[in-house]
């Protein structure tokens, strides 16, 4: 029996999917379903980053077909807002987007340094979890697991972003951390309440160091980064963990990195409503039409 040969200079290829809630999910979804329909097929990556809502499209996409993911997203039945978000908690209050970006405004302003706000971010989720009668947590994982196409983790090079709550250190998750795929991403999705693996509690991976954690693919050739939230960070840009600075930092390591955020008339289905499932569709479609458009540009710069 012969190993496989592979060309040294085959490039070694990153794909990056950031966090942008509901919404973020739907477009990431959209558009790698349109580059696959236009001949480009990303999810073949060397390496995968999820985070957050990315986590859960990582995960998707490498156990459904692009296309089947979103066909489920243009036919689910619509949910509303307050519903959907009432069902992942235990006996907490739903806070208003507006309401969780100026707690966590009041936060960063507060904050030394990247490592002292993820410390103060998992010590008010710890906090909040307190009010919490603990019962969202196995509706949150079932919610979690539902939305995954497999239980298993993937064969490919999977990382996917969570902050541990108590010590505020920095967690990635792969195949080898033994932890299951659907708490791994449940963990990374975890924006407010903690969510317990085992003995440990963890927030959303979007915390690390910013929505989209880019620099886990240093030492990658090509570097393809999906960011529903356009790059943007409420961190000071001094601290360097902005994606902008992380991608000077890829490129002067050697990587090509391309970064794609949602087109110019679509912002209005992020941010402040990145949560409302009834805009998925929308999202979704938005994203599709943008990969389609790409992906003749992409494949000279993928390949």
């Amino acid at each position: 029996m012969t190993s496989r040969h592979v060309p040294e200079n085959v490039p070694r290829t990153a794909l990056v999917l950031g966090g942008g809630g509901s919404t973020g999910n739907a477009w990431l979804i959209g558009i790698v379903a349109g580059l696959v329909d236009a001949g480009l097929d990303v999810t073949e990556a060397d390496l995968t980053i999820g985070t957050s809502a990315g986590s859960t499209a990582a995960a998707q996409v490498a156990g459904a077909s692009p296309a089947d993911l979103l066909a489920a997203i243009l036919t689910a039945v619509p949910e509303h807002r307050a519903g959907a978000v009432a069902a992942d908690r235990g006996r907490v209050p739903a806070r208003p987007a507006g309401d969780h970006l100026d707690r966590l405004g009041r936060i960063i302003a507060s904050s030394e340094d990247a490592a002292d706000l993820r410390r103060r971010l998992g010590a008010a989720a710890l906090d909040l979890d307190a009010e919490s009668d603990g019962s969202w947590q196995e509706r949150w994982r079932a919610t979690v697991a539902s939305r995954l196409p497999s239980p298993n983790w993937p064969n490919r090079t999977v990382r996917i972003t969570a902050v541990d709550a108590r010590s505020g250190a920095p967690v990635v998750f792969d195949r080898q951390s033994g932890v299951d795929l659907a708490d791994a991403v449940a963990a990374s999705c975890a924006s407010g309440l903690p969510y317990r693996i085992g003995d440990d509690r963890y927030i959303d991976g979007g915390y690390r160091s910013n929505a989209d954690n880019a620099d886990l693919a240093a030492g990658y050739d090509r570097v393809l980064v999906l960011s529903p939230f356009g790059g943007r960070s409420l961190t000071p840009v001094h601290w360097g963990t902005h994606l902008a600075h992380q991608v000077d930092e890829l490129r002067a390591h050697g990587s090509r990195v391309v970064t794609v955020f949602p087109e110019k008339g679509s912002e209005h289905l992020f941010g402040g409503n990145a949560m409302d499932p009834s805009l998925r569709p929308t999202a979704a479609r938005a994203g599709r039409d943008q990969g389609r458009a790409l992906a003749v540009e992409l494949g000279e710069f993928w390949r």
